[in-house]
């Protein structure tokens, strides 16, 4: 096994995961613990509900293209084609994501003009999205090319400057959630830019590319992303949209309290995850690609109790120290959410073990299969949230987490059978004899 791991790269690839992971999730509890010193829980809630619909438009509008780059760069075979992917999926990000970002104007406009809002906030929301759909491509495509120490480098440096440039807006301009906002732009905005000039980011090299490439590559990427855009927005809803039930519900103030709480668990269990899935995902896609079937059930394997070992340590701990970390990481009028902690730990441990046997599903590029099971998940949401939080309030929302994650992650065990191998029929091979002009897929 520790052999398979070295040939792998993966122990590299592990120590920049760790790296990038630990330090983005200090940097967040800190920077959580002081903000929820200088800004009420109404505050907090109102910049919690905006940030939702940054990760609605990341998810939706953006991610599906990104996650179709990152499982079609290892069947590139030399710097060219990665251009041109590239190429491919930024411009099918920048069109959607335009798309995404007049939407919330118009959502905003209307909001505003009905409920006497203020429009600037929605304002910077869209420019929010923008500099976090461009964050989001260089990261995920750098990781799918293998470069952990570039990826990590980013997402440390943007990890920091947002909480730094939040809370010095805050503590010099005032309570607002319109300074939070600006904070993360302006953080966002020195990050993308000290990387692009860093990985000197290339443009040039598609454009001597012959045009049927770009058109075979497009429409990889749209076969692979199509039935991504559904599913994301069913992984939006059950992940983000408790806190929007919240706000129709009950009120901002609990759903300040909800969103803080929710981060520093969330944070503590995906980061834990994302340094496992940014080791061992490009590997199980590359191993899946080449046809090397024991070794990329190997690797699932290995990521699995990985996983599974954290989660169980993990929950136990919290149990036993919620009040111990309610106190360091939350301000003292955010502890009456202290009982939530538990529940929402094990949502975010099955939600994570939902996505890791759900692997399968993504190498064989079956996304559409995938949808079920997301389908499922958000339906049990639907159903769950609003009845929990009417029946039990506030605790309700974070015990209808574990039921909807849980659920999902049941459907998608078996629907993508981890246990199988990835076999050539399995993964239906094509044959190199039929299409000898260009092979930009391994599997179909």
């Amino acid at each position: 096994m520790f052999k398979l791991l070295k040939q792998k790269r993966l122990f590299g690839d592990a120590f920049w995961a760790l790296f990038g992971q630990l330090v983005s999730a200090i940097t967040l509890l800190v920077g959580t613990r002081v903000l929820t010193e200088l800004v009420t829980p109404d505050i907090y809630g109102q910049v919690a509900l905006l940030n939702g619909f940054v990760a609605l438009g990341v998810a939706v509008f953006s991610y599906p293209f990104i996650c179709a780059g990152m499982r079609l760069l290892p069947e590139c075979r030399n710097q060219r084609e990665r251009a041109s992917l590239y190429s491919v999926v930024s411009g099918l990000t920048a069109r959607s994501s335009a798309l995404a970002i007049g939407l919330l104007l118009l959502g905003g406009g209307a909001y505003v003009y009905g409920m006497d809002g203020d429009i600037w906030l929605f304002v910077l929301t869209a420019i929010l999205l923008a500099v976090t759909v461009r964050r989001e491509l260089g990261i995920q495509l750098l990781i799918g090319e293998r470069k952990q120490r570039g990826a990590s480098l980013w997402q440390t440096s943007d990890s920091l400057l947002r909480p730094l440039f939040a809370i010095g807006l805050v503590w010099f301009m005032g309570q607002k959630a319109a300074w939070v906002l600006a904070g993360y732009i302006l953080a966002s905005l020195i990050s993308n830019t000290i990387w692009a000039i860093v990985g000197g980011e290339k443009t040039d090299e598609h454009m001597r590319t012959q045009p049927f490439i770009l058109r075979t590559f497009k429409r990889d990427v749209w076969a692979y992303a199509a039935p991504l855009i559904p599913m994301e927005l069913i992984f939006w809803m059950s992940g983000l949209g408790d806190r929007y039930v919240i706000g129709y519900m009950l009120t901002a103030t609990e759903v300040g309290l909800y969103a803080a709480t929710y981060t520093i668990i969330n944070e503590a269990f995906n980061r834990s995850a994302m340094v496992l899935l940014r080791i061992f995902q490009p590997v199980y896609f590359q191993a899946s690609s080449e046809n090397q079937n024991k070794d990329a059930r190997m690797v699932l394997w290995i990521w699995m109790a990985c996983l599974a070992a954290l989660g169980m340590v993990g929950i136990s701990l919290l149990w036993f120290t919620k009040d111990w970390v309610a106190t360091w990481i939350l301000a003292k009028s955010y502890h009456s959410a202290v009982e939530l902690m538990p529940a929402i730990a094990l949502g975010c441990a099955l939600h994570a073990l939902g996505t890791v046997v759900a692997q399968p599903l993504l190498a064989n590029k079956r996304t559409k299969v995938m949808l079920k099971g997301r389908v499922c998940g958000a339906v049990v949401a639907a159903i769950s949230i609003p009845l929990m939080v009417h029946y039990y309030g506030l605790p309700g929302a974070a015990m209808a987490n574990p039921i909807y994650f849980g659920v999902e992650a049941l459907v998608l065990t078996m629907l993508a059978k981890p246990w199988r191998y990835l076999g050539a029929k399995n993964m239906g091979m094509i044959n190199p004899a039929e299409d000898e002009t260009v092979r930009l897929r391994a599997s179909a």
